[in-house]
């Protein structure tokens, strides 16, 4: 039995009833950009995250981006953040202005290292950027304590609905940064039927910059305070995610049931090191990631038996050759290219059925001949 990666196909069977109904009507409409489907999502979005304002984007890149833009994080300043992430965290850093400075993760969690960032700062560092990597906040609290005046942007990309107890309660992604930003690309837990993205803050000041911003600089039509981005969410997509955003609490729980069972399946494994979580933390677990020194054995492996699997990320970012000007070698983050190496993410969506969870487990025994 083949088994994907990510199954969204199934998902969808599941909603569509739910979805289907708006979208006529929105098309029959034909009132696509911004409006009351999108002003809905900020809303839930907000609540879901416990902050007070939830700007809608295009996309999760650029709410980086628009954040970073919203602190006034330009050409001369540096910015801190992880090397093992996806491109855009860093891409949204150059494209700015700004320099990425990379420091090491966390070998366990895959987070960035707090104490590490904190170092990292110079007169020139004008915020933060962590990454929730996997579905898994970063300590986010830790970096305050350390950097108590230091913006913070947290990545909850991979993170929405996750959360943190930080001083015995508990916090939601997002909550505790000076901006907290959200993608809704397909493969996400909360993903829509194209692209999309959310930037929540607790501050009013920063709220209607990044309103601003998201729209060409404007709040009045065709008077421009500042020069500003085309990245308006689509009444579609926020629809769509408005239909899913219930679901995401169960679907979410399933992901955890899926990435419980495998690491019992995989207990006997000693060459196995499964996902490690914070107990501070409960994830989400957009992926589930194992460790193993045979990685590419092991990829070649599944790939035969027909188990969908993914390396997030085979090369961090500060070894790739857009940021060569910066001057990072190998063994300049070591952790993180290590993980590189070593990491293999399975199949955890929640559609997964107990006979393709078995298909998984099989394999992957079969590798290591159990």
């Amino acid at each position: 039995m083949a088994v994907p990666l990510l199954d969204l196909k199934a998902q969808h069977a599941t909603i569509r009833d739910e979805v289907l109904p708006g979208l006529i009507s929105l098309i029959d409409d034909q009132a696509f950009i911004l409006g009351a489907p999108v002003g809905a999502l900020e809303c839930e979005v907000a609540g879901l995250s416990q902050t007070r304002y939830a700007v809608g984007c295009a996309n999760g890149t650029d709410a980086i981006l628009i954040a970073l833009r919203a602190l006034d994080i330009g050409r001369g300043d540096e910015v801190v953040t992880s090397p093992f992430t996806f491109f855009a965290t860093a891409g949204t850093i150059h494209n700015v202005g700004a320099t990425p400075v990379f420091v090491d993760i966390d070998p366990k969690t895959y987070n960035i290292r707090p104490d590490l960032a904190a170092a990292a700062v110079t007169s020139k560092t004008k915020a933060v950027v962590p990454v929730d990597l996997f579905g898994q906040m970063a300590a986010i609290e830790e970096i305050r304590r350390l950097l108590p005046t230091m913006p913070i942007i947290e990545d909850a990309a991979q993170s929405i609905g996750a959360r943190r107890k930080i001083d015995g309660e508990w916090v939601m992604a997002g909550q505790a940064a000076t901006i907290g930003t959200f993608s809704f690309f397909p493969s996400k837990n909360l993903g829509g039927y194209g692209d999309g993205g959310m930037i929540v803050t607790q501050d009013e000041a920063i709220f209607k910059r990044l309103q601003r911003l998201r729209t060409h600089g404007s709040v009045q039509t065709y008077f421009h305070e500042e020069v500003g981005y085309n990245s308006r969410l689509d009444a579609l997509q926020a629809l769509v995610l408005s239909a899913k955003l219930p679901h995401l609490a169960a679907w979410s729980a399933k992901r955890r049931e899926n990435a419980a069972f495998y690491t019992q399946a995989f207990a006997d494994i000693a060459e196995i090191v499964p996902p490690y979580i914070d107990p501070a933390n409960e994830s989400i677990f957009n992926q589930y990631t194992i460790r193993v020194a045979r990685r590419d054995e092991l990829k070649a492996h599944l790939a035969a038996k027909g188990i969908g699997h993914s390396v997030y990320y085979p090369l961090p970012l500060h070894l790739q050759p857009c940021f060569a000007y910066l001057g990072y070698r190998e063994g300049s983050c070591p952790e993180s290219e290590r993980a590189a190496k070593e990491v293999v993410s399975l199949p955890v969506f929640p559609e997964l059925t107990g006979a393709q969870r078995d298909e998984v487990v099989v394999a992957v025994r079969g590798f290591f001949g159990k």
